[in-house]
C-alpha cells in the first residue's frame, strides 16, 4: 500500500467518530452532576459529599488498576497528574458544591457555559495549538449565546457562589487540559485513575473529619447522588472524556460541552422539579449551530 492509499483510508474518520461519542458520553454523565450534588446534599455535609465522592472513586478506580496490574506512571507524569487530581478530583467537586449550597443549578450552569472557552484557551497555550478564527469565534459565539441563556434563567443577579463557581472554571479548564495531554500517553480512564489514587490519602482524611464534624442524614435521593457523582461523574464521565479528548483534540471536545449547560437544565426539571423557561429550545439551537461550526473549523 503507498502512502497516498493510506491517506485515502477511511480509519482516521472512525477514530474522530468513535472520539466524539465518548466525549458525548461525558458530557452526558458531566450534565448530571449539578442535580446529583444536590441529591447528595439532602445527606451530606459539602466537605463530605466532596471528600467522600473521591473516595468511592478512587476505590474503584484503584480496583481496576490493580486487576489489571497496571503500571506505575513514568516520572514525569506525576506532576500532571497531581494537576488532574487538584483540578477535576478536589478542586472543581469542592467548588461547585459549595456554590451549589447558595445557588441554583441553573445559575451554577454558567460555569459549564464558560468552560469549553476557557479549556480551549488553556489548550491553546499548554500545547502550542492553534485553532482557526473561525473556531474561536463559533467558541466565543456559543459561549455567549449560554452565558445569556443561564443569567436570564437565574434572573441577572450575581449569587453569593460567583466566586467559587469562577474559580471552579479554572481549576477544572487546567485539569481537563493536563488530562488530556496524558491521554495520549496513557489511557483516561488510567489518567483520572491515578489521579484519584494520587488524592486518596487526601480525601480519605477529608472524610474522616467532615464526617465527624458534618450531620449526616441518609435519604434516597442522598445515596442515589452520591453514588453517581463518584462512579458516574468522577470514574465514567472522566475516563470517556478524556479518551474522547485524545481521539478528537482538547479544543474541539471542550465545544461539545457548550450543550452541557441546556442538558443539566433538562435534568433540572426532570429530577428536581426547577421551571424550564420557554426560551430553552432556541438557546439549545443556537448552541447546537455553534457546536457544528467549530467541529468543523480546522485547527
Amino acid at each position: 500500500m503507498t502512502a497516498q492509499d493510506s491517506a485515502t483510508q477511511p480509519i482516521p474518520i472512525a477514530v474522530t467518530s468513535s472520539g466524539t461519542l465518548l466525549a458525548v458520553l461525558g458530557v452526558v454523565a458531566f450534565s448530571l452532576t449539578f442535580p446529583g450534588t444536590v441529591w447528595g446534599l439532602e445527606s451530606f455535609g459539602p466537605w463530605s459529599l466532596v471528600a467522600v465522592r473521591s473516595v468511592l472513586a478512587a476505590v474503584l478506580a484503584g480496583g481496576f488498576l490493580l486487576a489489571l496490574r497496571v503500571p506505575l506512571p513514568a516520572r514525569r507524569d506525576w506532576a500532571g497528574l497531581a494537576v488532574v487530581a487538584g483540578g477535576v478530583v478536589v478542586g472543581f467537586p469542592l467548588l461547585t458544591t459549595l456554590a451549589l449550597q447558595t445557588s441554583t443549578t441553573s445559575h451554577a450552569a454558567v460555569v459549564v457555559g464558560l468552560l469549553p472557552l476557557t479549556t480551549a484557551a488553556f489548550a491553546a497555550v499548554r500545547t502550542g495549538r492553534r485553532p482557526s478564527r473561525t473556531f474561536w469565534l463559533a467558541a466565543v459565539a456559543g459561549a455567549a449565546v449560554v452565558i445569556a441563556f443561564t443569567v436570564r434563567e437565574s434572573g441577572g443577579a450575581l449569587q453569593t457562589g460567583d466566586v467559587y463557581l469562577f474559580g471552579a472554571l479554572l481549576v477544572c479548564a487546567a485539569g481537563y487540559t493536563e488530562g488530556g495531554r496524558l491521554a495520549r500517553r496513557m489511557p483516561g480512564w488510567q489518567v483520572i485513575g491515578w489521579a484519584l489514587v494520587l488524592c486518596l490519602p487526601l480525601t480519605l482524611t477529608g472524610s474522616a473529619v467532615a464526617l465527624a464534624v458534618e450531620p449526616v442524614r441518609l435519604s434516597a435521593h442522598g445515596v442515589i447522588g452520591l453514588l453517581w457523582v463518584a462512579a458516574g461523574s468522577t470514574f465514567f464521565g472522566l475516563y470517556v472524556w478524556y479518551r474522547g479528548m485524545a481521539s478528537i483534540g482538547i479544543a474541539r471536545a471542550s465545544q461539545l460541552q457548550l450543550a452541557q449547560p441546556l442538558l443539566t437544565l433538562v435534568w433540572s426539571v426532570s429530577l428536581l422539579g426547577e421551571r424550564l423557561s420557554p426560551a430553552a429550545p432556541v438557546a439549545a439551537a443556537a448552541v447546537l449551530v455553534c457546536i457544528a461550526v467549530t467541529q468543523r473549523a480546522r485547527t
